[in-house]
């Protein structure tokens, strides 16, 4: 197991470093628009993550959600797109990368907001429909998908562990390395990566066992792991720091930054 995980990280970590030297270099000022004081008042409004962000915070958050709207589309599909749903989009994307202040997301041009959940044809009726999120691959690369139903109930639920939306963008962060495999090579220090494998393996087996309050949607692999423990991470993290503090360590140094959201 051992040299299998080595093997690993030797084998991302030259992509990786790619990746990373392109997310590094300088990049040209964009101008833009304010963030509209409509937006700004849904964002404190339903962002509990931007709620408890300091006035410098806030206005940075602001800056990021307008420039997210203005590279991205979010297109309806059999649904209207309401200005709640676009804030909330660009809000769960910013959530995970707000550690990185020149993140942009390279690999993604457009989010399709289905109205409730979908099955694996994308069809929108049927028994079959439990898919409330995805990130496209193939003739849908550079896409996402997500449940309208599900990114408000994210959101709208303050005292819950999970958000779709904020699932699937962690999941785009994992692929900007090249593969959706948990190993968050891009965000993380190297230093960090085999520790974090191994916490990983532990944490899945405590699932399969159940001895967690983790989702248990996390032990099916190590990349809805990471998602599963990221969403736990902003939507809970004073729970997650107290039922699982070596995770929320890993979290902390992964993510960069120590969110002040939810309450025991």
């Amino acid at each position: 197991m051992a040299d299998a995980i080595l093997l690993t990280v030797i084998s991302v970590a030259l992509f990786a470093a790619g990746v990373t030297w392109w997310l590094q270099q300088p990049k040209r000022k964009k101008t833009q628009l304010p963030l509209s004081a409509g937006y700004r008042n849904l964002l404190q409004q339903y962002v509990p993550f931007y709620q408890n962000l300091d006035q410098s915070g806030k206005q940075s958050f602001e800056s990021r959600v307008q420039q997210f709207l203005t590279d991205v589309r979010i297109t309806g599909v059999n649904t209207e797109v309401e200005d709640l749903d676009r804030v909330l989009v660009a809000a769960s994307a910013i959530i995970p990368i707000f550690g990185f202040p020149d993140w942009e997301y390279i690999n993604l041009r457009e989010v399709l907001l289905y109205p409730d959940s979908f099955g694996e044809g994308f069809e929108q009726e049927g028994k079959e429909r439990i898919i409330l999120g995805m990130v496209g691959t193939g003739a849908m690369q550079n896409m996402m998908i997500l449940s309208k139903h599900e990114l408000r109930q994210g959101f709208i639920n303050t005292t819950g562990k999970s958000n779709t939306a904020i699932h699937e963008f962690v999941h785009l962060l994992d692929k900007t390395d090249g593969a959706v495999d948990g190993i968050p090579e891009v965000l993380m220090e190297r230093k960090y990566i085999l520790p974090w494998l191994q916490l990983t393996h532990k944490k899945i087996q405590e699932i399969l066992k159940g001895r967690s309050d983790i989702n248990p949607y996390g032990a099916s692999s190590e990349a809805e792991f990471f998602a599963v423990v990221s969403e736990y991470f902003f939507e809970r993290p004073d729970l997650l720091k107290i039922k699982h503090p070596e995770l929320y360590k890993l979290l902390e140094q992964v993510f960069r930054q120590q969110p002040q959201v939810g309450s025991i």
